[in-house]
C-alpha cells in the first residue's frame, strides 16, 4: 500500500527541476543561433561601416595635408610679392629712366613673374577684386568712398592684392568700397497726399 502511495506522489509530482532545465536548454538551442547570428551580422556591419569612415577621414585629412601643407609659408612669402609689387610701381612713376635703371626693373618684373608662377603651381592665385562687388568671404574693407561711377557696394581700389591657395582663402584682399548711395527722402507733398485721402 506504502508502495502504491509512493507511485502516486512521484506521478502527481509532475516534471523535475533537471526535466524543466533539460527543457530550457532545448528552447535556448532552438533560438539562441537565429539571434546570435543576427548579433554578430549587426555587430559585423557596424564595425565595417566604422572602418570605412575612418578611411575617409584619413584620405580626407592626408589630402588636406597635401593641398595645404604650404599655407604657412606661402602666407609668409606674399610680404616678398607685396614688396616687389611697391618697388615696381615706385620705379614706374619715374618720367625719365636711365638704361641702367630700366633693367633694374625689368629684373624685377621678372622676378615677380617667377615668384607667382612658383605659387601658382602650388595653388596660390591672386583674388581679382577690382571692380568687383564686395565680397566680405573675399576682401576686408579699409574704406567707403563716394563714387558715382561705379555700383553701390563694389571695390573701387585695392589697396593690397589678396590670395587663395585651391579653395581657401590665403589672405583677404584689402579694399575700398563704394559708398551706398543715400535714398531720396519722399517729399512733402507725397507725404500730405495720402493724409489728405483720408481726411476726405
Amino acid at each position: 500500500m506504502a508502495e502504491d502511495n509512493l507511485d502516486d506522489n512521484i506521478q502527481s509530482s509532475g516534471p523535475g527541476p533537471a526535466d524543466n532545465a533539460a527543457e530550457a536548454d532545448n528552447t535556448a538551442e532552438s533560438v539562441t543561433p537565429a539571434a546570435e547570428n543576427a548579433s554578430l551580422r549587426d555587430r559585423l556591419l557596424r564595425s565595417l561601416a566604422d572602418a570605412e569612415n575612418t578611411r575617409r577621414r584619413a584620405e580626407r585629412t592626408a589630402a588636406d595635408a597635401r593641398q595645404y601643407a604650404i599655407s604657412d609659408f606661402a602666407a609668409e612669402l606674399l610680404a616678398v610679392v607685396d614688396n616687389l609689387q611697391r618697388a615696381i610701381a615706385s620705379a614706374e612713376d619715374q618720367p625719365e629712366q636711365m638704361p641702367l635703371e630700366a633693367a633694374l626693373l625689368d629684373g624685377v618684373r621678372a622676378t615677380q613673374r617667377l615668384l607667382l608662377a612658383t605659387l601658382a603651381r602650388f595653388g596660390v592665385r591672386k583674388i581679382d577684386a577690382l571692380e568687383a562687388p564686395f565680397d566680405p568671404a573675399l576682401h576686408e574693407a579699409i574704406i567707403e568712398v563716394e563714387d558715382e561711377s561705379r555700383p553701390p557696394r563694389s571695390v573701387v581700389s585695392v589697396l593690397e592684392d589678396g590670395y587663395t591657395i585651391h579653395d581657401r582663402l590665403l589672405r583677404a584682399a584689402r579694399v575700398a568700397v563704394a559708398k551706398p548711395r543715400p535714398q531720396p527722402a519722399p517729399d512733402a507733398e507725397a507725404a500730405a497726399a495720402p493724409e489728405a485721402g483720408r481726411v476726405a
